[in-house]
């Protein structure tokens, strides 16, 4: 549901679209023939045919993992799409232990303009259209479905492959996570960079939540972690700073958190990360009860309280350490990898 600006490196197809009603492209030679045909012969497509809806011309993508229903019409983009979500089906496997089976496949929707996808929104979520539609650029995950429209190819696979984690674990996670971990694995994919049919994901170089990073602390509004573990994004907007910059803020310390547990001194705490994730995944926390089947019922509204009550727990159950005491060791890790960053005025 975030709008994200970051590089990626693309690969070049000398066609150009003819026309978007038509669904024909042409080739150098001065021919023509149409999307699909095009589209068959493209690495991680299984099958592609066409898609009869009320928003616009339309296909139907499948590849291994997932049924792509889109109303694009540009070749370039449309021939990258499968690889990237496969590309980011491969990297949400890569953040556990094991990997996990996936029987149906994760439905996505990616809509050429913002006014099919506004009224795709009202159709899919009329009880939920009027949270979604003040998104400004993005997508969101809701019902198990990534929806998401054309805002460019950089940002579109960056929301696409935010929102597609969100898909991933509301599948397959028994326990929904704390919005810290949750939202900070999430933006571990919005940066990533084309290379011979793979799009390989590069944490490291997200522009967007380093700078963020970088800009908090030079200007001393770093939330304390003790308070981060418990916060979600709504209630930061709400009630701490109540504006954009205290959300941007929250996205970028729980980006540095994760990458924190994963690589700070040489992956010290991984296998703590890798714990509190096999259980989450598995229904395994040692929770009470009623919390637990609020954690396990995706029905019912994660609230603030549920949040504030169970994340500091798990925290130092799975990570072994007060988030005070360790204040001082993640602000280092935060400083070291936002120090190459340049920030212009």
């Amino acid at each position: 549901m975030r709008n994200v600006v970051q590089i990626f490196i693309l690969g070049y197809l000398p066609v150009v679209l003819c026309g978007c009603g038509s669904g024909k492209i042409s080739d150098t030679s001065g021919g023509s023939f149409s999307l699909i045909d095009y589209l068959k012969d493209v690495p991680a497509v299984a099958g592609v045919e066409n898609w009869d809806n009320p928003y616009g011309k339309g296909l139907v993508v499948e590849t291994k993992h997932y049924r792509l229903f889109t109303t694009l019409a540009d070749p370039l983009m449309l021939s990258q799409a499968p690889g990237f979500l496969e590309s980011a089906y491969a990297a949400y496997q890569s953040q556990l232990p094991d990997p996990v089976g996936t029987g149906e496949p994760f439905i996505t929707y990616l809509f050429a303009e913002r006014g099919q996808w506004e009224r795709f929104t009202k159709d899919f979520s009329p009880e939920n259209a009027n949270v979604y539609l003040q998104i400004q650029k993005g997508a969101y995950a809701l019902k198990g479905v990534c929806v998401a429209y054309n805002i460019g190819r950089k940002q579109t696979f960056s929301v696409l492959g935010h929102e597609g984690w969100h898909q991933f674990n509301d599948r397959h996670f028994k326990y929904r996570l704390p919005s810290w971990l949750d939202e900070g694995i999430a933006t571990l994919f919005e940066t990533c960079r084309y290379d011979q049919g793979r799009f390989l994901f590069e944490p490291d170089r997200n522009l967007l939540r380093l700078g963020t990073l970088k800009q908090v602390l030079a200007e001393k509004r770093m939330i304390p972690l003790e308070r981060l573990i418990a916060l979600n994004p709504g209630q930061v907007l709400d009630g701490y700073g109540g504006d954009g910059d205290a959300a941007t803020a929250f996205y970028a310390q729980t980006y540095a958190l994760v990458r924190f547990l994963r690589e700070n001194n040489y992956g010290q705490r991984l296998r703590n990360y890798h714990n509190l994730l096999l259980a989450g995944l598995r229904g395994n926390w040692p929770i009470d009860e009623p919390l637990a089947r609020m954690a396990a019922d995706r029905s019912v509204p994660l609230t603030v309280a549920w949040n504030h009550s169970v994340s500091p727990v798990l925290f130092e159950m799975y990570i072994g350490i007060d988030p005070a005491v360790l204040e001082k060791e993640y602000l280092s890790f935060c400083g070291k990898i936002v120090y190459h960053v340049r920030i212009s005025r």
